[in-house]
């Protein structure tokens, strides 16, 4: 198996458009939200969701972990930059995400600050090893995918009694944005859930069965492929028709129903969880972050700088808050394409490569506007 062009096949796209267009119910509306801007741009990429009936909607959710982290968590990024001349470290993504007053990490680092943009944890101990008279942070952020690594690299440096290195953490889970959702005071209409994939590797398939069960959601984890997408979607459909709200893997190729039990381990053994943490779009959401436990504070930048907690409004006119919790779609804002465009970004959809903005901007969806 090439694991690619097998799931990308014309033939067999359109086996699954006719059994799902022979499978739902005429007189139903399907309401499926994909958890993962992955999903969000095969979806756009492939055309799947005009292979779709009409009354087979995908709602876009949180997307990734780059989109749902709050403008103050850049500006205090910034602030270690500006303030304590440290090097800071991070992912691509990041360094073009709007803060306050239009900055950005791009921004600072022309402005002389010295940000470093890395393709890994270990390019970063590479860095601190290099420069071990200055203080290098690691800006981490991710999903249960990216933080074995940050743990490995924590573990590393405490190893080799790296001191100038330390970690400003980011690190989200995925259930408990799935919980807010659903748990909203005004929760989308939502009728069930096509899983994260590379999330799911780490966690399991069990991490969602407590939602099949409370909120009778049905779950099908889901490859990033069209083909994945699409049968995934048919999954759900015959789900809901049978009124079973049940946990399927699709993605069995990769994902198991326990996980990754050595990252999970690593991650309990480093990580603890935060009583609270801001998400862009979902608020403050209880247990929903991890941060340094006690035996490796001494690689904890938040305590290291004394960083504060800084509240910070999203720019005027932006609506990916509402976009990241399925309460609107891209085409809902009026800043999209016009002011906010990839080279002028007003919100974090639009700079992530998994924002649902930078989907229907890079795939032409611009024009179908939302009833």
């Amino acid at each position: 198996m090439k694991y690619i062009s097998e799931f990308r096949q014309q033939d067999l796209a359109r086996q699954l458009a006719r059994a799902i267009a022979q499978t739902v119910d005429p007189d139903r509306h399907y309401r499926l939200m994909e958890f993962c801007g992955g999903h969000t741009h095969a979806i756009f990429r492939y055309g799947v969701q005009d292979l779709m009936p009409a009354n087979v909607e995908f709602i876009h959710g949180p997307g990734c972990p780059v989109c749902v982290l709050p403008t103050g968590r850049i500006d205090n990024a910034i602030q270690l930059a500006e303030r304590h001349d440290v090097i800071l470290c991070t992912y691509a993504d990041l360094m073009r995400v709007p803060a306050t007053g239009r900055n950005s990490l791009l921004k600072a680092k022309a402005g002389g600050c010295d940000i470093r943009m890395v393709y890994s944890t270990q390019d970063v101990l590479k860095i601190a090893r290099e420069n071990p008279g200055r203080p290098v942070v690691f800006f981490a952020i991710g999903f249960e995918t990216t933080t074995p690594p940050t743990a490995v690299a924590i573990q590393q440096a405490q190893a080799e009694r790296l001191t100038n290195f330390s970690v400003f953490c980011n690190h989200v889970l995925t259930p408990a944005a799935m919980r807010a959702i659903l748990d909203a005071p005004q929760p989308v209409a939502i009728d069930a859930f096509l899983g994260p994939s590379h999330v799911s590797t780490v966690i399991g398939s069990q991490a969602y069965e407590p939602f099949a069960e409370r909120y009778a959601k049905p779950v099908v984890i889901a490859g990033f492929e069209p083909l994945d997408v699409m049968q995934s979607a048919l999954m759900l459909i015959r789900q809901l028709n049978e009124g079973r709200h049940e946990v399927e893997n699709e993605y069995s190729r990769a994902v198991t129903r326990q996980g990754n039990l050595k990252a999970q381990a690593l991650m309990r053994e480093i990580f603890k969880l935060r009583p609270q943490f801001e998400w862009r779009g979902l608020g403050l959401i209880a247990d929903s972050a991890l941060r340094l436990k006690t035996d490796y504070a001494d690689f904890d930048a938040e305590q290291r700088f004394s960083l504060p907690a800084i509240q910070a409004a999203d720019v005027k006119g932006c609506e990916c808050p509402a976009i990241l919790r399925g309460a609107k779609k891209p085409q809902d804002c009026k800043l999209l394409g016009t002011v906010c465009t990839p080279e002028n970004p007003m919100g974090s959809c639009m700079v992530s490569s998994e924002g649902a903005c930078a989907a229907y901007w890079s795939y032409g969806r611009l024009s179908r506007r939302s009833g």
